[in-house]
């Protein structure tokens, strides 16, 4: 990965620090997109201590305003010349009902609107750079997730889970519309599923009910390194290369649900989206 400069979202802990961690010990440029300088600031010395690679870099942004993602989509077209690799990895859950300042529901807001405008302020720096790779880090809960197209604020009916089931439905038809407009440009985009890690992506934001759920499943979770692995590969491998639209776990293709390869929803989702952020489909 040497000569290649890669993006991570949500770099700050966890699956997307090990991210950035797995590419900066392949030799590659890293930047981590972060909300908290703080916090960023001690990621990136964590990554630098832990690979030797100096070459980390901090990007400020927070993903629940679409004007700060305009900004530091601006900076980095300022800042890098390439950007060979984009991980789209932040994510958030919440027990409470929360409009942006865009007036979009948080949770969708963070986890997908948020991802597809960067993605598309940044679509000029990854065909420049192509071959170029965009990773979307999903979850199987997407599997338990219905898009509302007439209610994605939640205005009429929410959940906070299934808010976020609904966030991951839309990473993985993000992934496969975003592959299908790409074609023929040598930037490929792929989805895939971390497993059941043990993160802080939702400390002190569950339901009492959620919360047992997650102790229950501790035994069986694994950690954050094992849950960026796929990431790091499909970001970094030979293996992979030319691949486009496909969903993963552990280094495998797997079969998402019925509505994640609904192809109408797709092309719909990313209309809809283009017009909250103001942008052309």
């Amino acid at each position: 990965m040497a000569g290649r400069t890669c993006l991570v979202t949500g770099a700050t802990s966890g699956i997307g620090r090990e991210v950035a961690r797995g590419l900066a010990a392949q030799g590659a440029t890293v930047v981590l997109a972060v909300r908290s300088a703080e916090r960023g600031a001690a990621a990136r010395a964590d990554v630098v201590a832990s690979t030797g690679n100096e070459d980390v870099h901090l990007l400020l942004v927070d993903l629940e305003r679409q004007a700060s993602v305009r900004a530091a989509a601006k900076e980095y077209m300022a800042r890098f010349p390439r950007l060979d690799v984009l991980v789209l990895n932040a994510g958030m859950h919440t027990a409470r009902r929360v409009l942006t300042e865009d007036g979009v529901e948080s949770t969708f807001a963070v986890n997908h609107l948020s991802h597809y405008l960067l993605t598309r302020l940044l679509l000029e720096r990854l065909t420049a750079s192509a071959p170029a790779r965009v990773v979307v880090v999903a979850s199987d809960a997407h599997r338990y997730g219905r898009v509302r197209f007439d209610d994605l604020d939640g205005a009429r009916w929410w959940s906070g889970l299934l808010a976020y089931a609904q966030s991951k439905l839309a990473n993985v038809l993000f992934a496969r519309e975003l592959a299908r407009r790409l074609d023929g440009t040598l930037v490929t985009a792929n989805a895939m599923h971390p497993g059941m890690v043990r993160t802080g992506w939702a400390r002190g934001a569950q339901s009492g009910v959620f919360r047992l759920g997650v102790w229950l499943a501790t035994p069986v979770m694994v950690d954050a390194a094992a849950g960026a692995d796929t990431a790091v590969w499909l970001a970094s491998s030979p293996d992979v290369a030319g691949a486009t639209g496909g969903y993963y776990h552990k280094r495998r293709p797997h079969r998402p649900s019925r509505a994640a390869r609904d192809d109408d929803a797709a092309r719909r989702l990313w209309e809809v989206s283009a017009a909250m952020c103001g942008l052309a489909p």
